[in-house]
């Protein structure tokens, strides 16, 4: 009897706060770390984990981490690690995600390549493994891929295009728990080396579309600030970060006018100065 109540309050717990019962969370802050996919010039480590064809701009070798938790529970902690590698034929990246406590967790791993085609066109892809577990039950895992495009339509301009999981990984010897189809389409604006603009619009399997848009100002070379919202939830988003040296540190949070605040900080490193 205990083992079967605990199995229906951890369902229970997750159907209340993800009414979609789809597994593999982005993080409420996803369009934070992923503003910078639809630039040339303000781009970093974690766009790619919005279009893998943002990987192709990566100069140098970066790691980078976000943490955060989502709306102040623990059991609710939401972790990424991403890695990018330039080489001769192409860039690598690599991505890890965590979410949830030690009863109940989802898991992601990805590796991704992207490269140029020219000036002006970009392509990428990544295949992941994804994994579930509830504590006493075991668990599940399941295959996805993903792939994106970016055109540099000029120097301020760019657009993309990207789908996630298009084929429809499933979990389970039944398949019935089904990982979800998402199309998004980019659009950037580098005003100047100071001011950027992203929108992106999201389509996710069974849910209705999402708007997100944010913008990044550059108070200092060394100083940004970012500021967005997501149409869908009506969550509102802002942050600021501080770079020095190789190193930058942004402190950043989401508010959700139901569920309340999710605070959040990311941790990227570049392994060669020469990294804007």
């Amino acid at each position: 009897m205990k083992r079967r109540f605990t199995l229906t309050g951890t369902l229970l717990f997750s159907a209340i706060l993800f009414s979609d019962a789809q597994v593999i969370r982005k993080p409420v802050a996803a369009p934070y770390i992923g503003l910078g996919t639809y630039s040339g010039r303000h781009q970093d480590i974690f766009s790619f984990t919005s279009n893998q064809a943002a990987l192709a701009q990566v100069k140098t070798a970066t790691a980078g981490i976000y943490g955060e938790r989502r709306f102040m529970l623990q059991s609710l902690n939401n972790y990424i690690a991403a890695f990018a590698l330039p080489t001769t034929s192409g860039n690598f990246g690599l991505k890890t995600r965590y979410f949830g406590f030690s009863d109940y967790n989802e898991t992601q791993i990805g590796l991704a390549y992207g490269r140029m085609l020219g000036d002006k066109v970009d392509i990428g892809a990544q295949f992941n493994y994804n994994a579930i577990r509830i504590s006493g039950y075991g668990g599940s895992s399941a295959v996805s891929f993903e792939m994106g495009t970016v055109f540099h339509i000029s120097e301020q301009v760019h657009l993309g295009i990207h789908a996630n999981n298009p084929v429809g990984g499933k979990f389970g010897k039944d398949q019935q728990e089904k990982l979800p189809a998402v199309y998004s389409f980019g659009l950037g604006y580098d005003a100047s080396e100071k001011f950027f603009f992203g929108a992106e619009i999201v389509k996710e399997e069974d849910q209705p579309v999402n708007v997100n848009t944010g913008i990044q100002y550059k108070l200092l070379p060394q100083l940004l600030t970012r500021i967005g919202l997501e149409t869908a939830t009506s969550a509102v988003w802002a942050g600021i970060g501080m770079t020095w040296k190789t190193f930058r540190v942004d402190v950043m949070t989401s508010f959700h006018p139901q569920l309340g605040l999710s605070p959040g900080l990311l941790i990227i490193f570049n392994f060669n100065q020469k990294q804007n």
